[in-house]
């Protein structure tokens, strides 16, 4: 049976779900997309109406599609939506998108299934290709709406699959919310407390009125939180300023620019920089030379941080990360600022509350609290008077993860421990689940850029074009590369699971060689070393 007649299932239309689709389309293959939205391009048709891109439009695109060229330098949201859904319609993604189907469980089923026999394995699904010896199905489990979600207006779908290619990002579906003592968490506060994802769901007419007049209180440190503080001073000015309430200060940057000449990818997106790094899986001298490297991979660091130091009032106002520059870009850790924060901090509109490092806060009537021992004398108990409380606190991807399967023991396996890296081998393969890869829940500085660099290669597996190796070499590269993302979290304290920041050249060499495209892809050996590499380097490979 050819391969491209083998039946292919996507699960998600975001960034990743679209690239996959394309690169299969283009090698002949008529997967099936599951969105539960009603609209192509995943988050960004869910946020607020004023988040900008992290990084500029030149670098955050696919390799072979350009934006418009009247499209702003950091577009906004509605701008990024309307890329995604035209790359859709130019590569006939749409054509292969069901919209509002949400796949509630996925169960692999049939001889040589991942119950019994992925503990035996040599190789990967038997042989170490895609379908295996094409026994083994995923059946899925579709929830279609029609209409509004209503009951009534709902039907529920089992089709069986060849292979499952997940793209549910890690960004969403299931909120990460602290945990309070009894009596002191959401249900002792009169007024309304809501996630960050429950307010980028909304309108963007209903999220400005539920922030409109109200003492808002904005719980995180993150891009998130800054966006909503920024749109709830736009809305309430000084009057009623927005309260941010934070414990760890990340780096959130106004410019990509140092001192409006270099731009940071020349420092921490290239192949020179790389070789500051002990990177996951290199040889001996690779590591030598990056220890030998490291006084000045840690001046570059200093004098970056530096810069952004003076440049933004971070210092000022109590805001100034504890972590090094490196160690942000290591740990995907680096956004950028809302247009003109730092004016409406100063114009009073925002106001900084830092928790202490071991006081965790709790909800009371009127707002929340925490107890301030910082101070000389007997602990305080501080109060911050709110009428609406938002927590910005990220996510649990790991949670998303497990929620897609029926199989208790693949609930089990997939996501790892969450003290550990997700064991993906090449951060998209698991190597004891078969006919089944996750493409976009390990992140970049540029996550376009490191979806469809995935998305090439499970379209060349599907294919044929090459196999991977045996279980256990996968599973010692998995190891690897955990230790790697643990030492790069900075001991723990900013441990990501699966952050390319610093080793996103590197992880693309291995991409290529084992898709047997050669690594390099500038010209000339000076661009090779010093040049930012991006998603137009790699556009030959298709």
């Amino acid at each position: 049976m050819d391969q491209r007649a083998k039946r292919v299932a996507i699960v998600g239309a975001g960034t990743s779900g679209l690239a996959v689709c394309k690169h299969l389309l283009a090698r002949g293959f008529r997967p099936v997309v599951f969105e539960a939205g009603a609209a192509v391009g995943g988050l960004w048709t869910r946020t607020l109406a004023s988040t900008r891109l992290q990084s500029p439009a030149a670098v955050y695109r696919f390799s072979d599609f350009p934006w418009p060229e009247s499209t702003d330098a950091y577009p906004r949201s509605a701008q990024v939506a309307a890329y995604l859904a035209v790359y859709a319609r130019r590569f006939g993604v749409l054509e292969r998108v069901r919209f509002r189907s949400t796949v509630v469980s996925a169960e692999h089923v049939g001889d040589g299934g991942c119950e019994d026999a992925a503990d035996g394995w040599d190789r990967w699904n038997g042989n170490g290709e895609a379908f295996g010896d094409g026994t083994g199905v995923w059946r899925l489990t579709v929830r279609h709406c029609h209409g509004e979600p209503e009951p009534e207006k709902t039907t529920t779908e089992v089709c069986e699959f060849d292979f499952l290619i997940l793209c549910v990002g890690r960004f969403s579906g299931v909120p990460n919310v602290p945990a309070f003592p009894p009596g002191r968490g959401p249900e002792a506060f009169k007024g309304r407390v809501l996630h960050s994802m429950e307010l980028s769901d909304m309108g963007h007419a209903d999220a400005a009125a539920l922030l409109k007049g109200k003492r808002v209180a904005v719980v995180g440190s993150g891009k998130s939180a800054f966006d909503i503080a920024a749109d709830c001073a736009d809305a309430n000015g000084a009057e009623r300023p927005c309260t941010m309430v934070c414990r760890n200060p990340q780096w959130l940057l106004h410019d990509t620019q140092i001192w409006g000449k270099l731009n940071i990818g020349y420092l921490y997106m290239n192949r020179f920089a790389e070789l500051m790094v002990a990177k996951p899986g290199a040889g001996v001298i690779s590591r030598l030379l990056a220890t030998l490297l490291t006084p000045l991979g840690w001046l570059v660091s200093a004098v970056t941080g530096a810069y952004y130091r003076s440049a933004i009032p971070m210092r000022e106002h109590g805001m100034e990360p504890g972590h090094g520059f490196a160690s942000c870009v290591s740990s995907c850790l680096i956004a950028m600022l809302p247009d003109g924060f730092y004016d409406k901090v100063k114009q009073g509109s925002i106001v900084f509350r830092k928790l202490p490092t071991a006081s965790p806060f709790t909800f009371s009537r009127d707002g929340l609290e925490f107890l301030d021992n910082s101070g000389e004398s007997e602990s305080t108990v501080k109060k911050i008077p709110a009428d609406v409380v938002i927590l910005a606190t990220g996510y649990r991807g790991d949670q998303k993860l497990r929620d897609m399967f029926a199989s208790p023991r693949l609930k089990a396996i997939v996501a790892g421990s969450p003290d550990a890296a997700v064991p993906l081998y090449r951060n998209c393969v698991h190597p004891r689940v078969p006919q089944m890869a996750v493409v976009g829940y390990a992140e970049g500085l540029n996550n376009i850029y490191v979806c469809e660099m995935m998305s090439k290669w499970v379209a060349r597996l599907l294919d044929g074009a090459f196999r991977l190796p045996g279980v256990r070499r996968m599973e010692g590269s998995v190891a690897e590369w955990g230790r790697y993302y643990r030492r790069s979290g900075g001991g723990g304290e900013h441990f990501r699971r699966s952050c390319l920041g610093a080793v996103n050249v590197w992880y693309n060499d291995e991409l290529c060689r084992d898709m047997g495209c050669d690594p390099r892809r500038k010209k000339g050996l000076l661009a090779e070393w010093f040049q930012p590499y991006g998603a137009v380097d790699y556009a030959g490979i298709q």
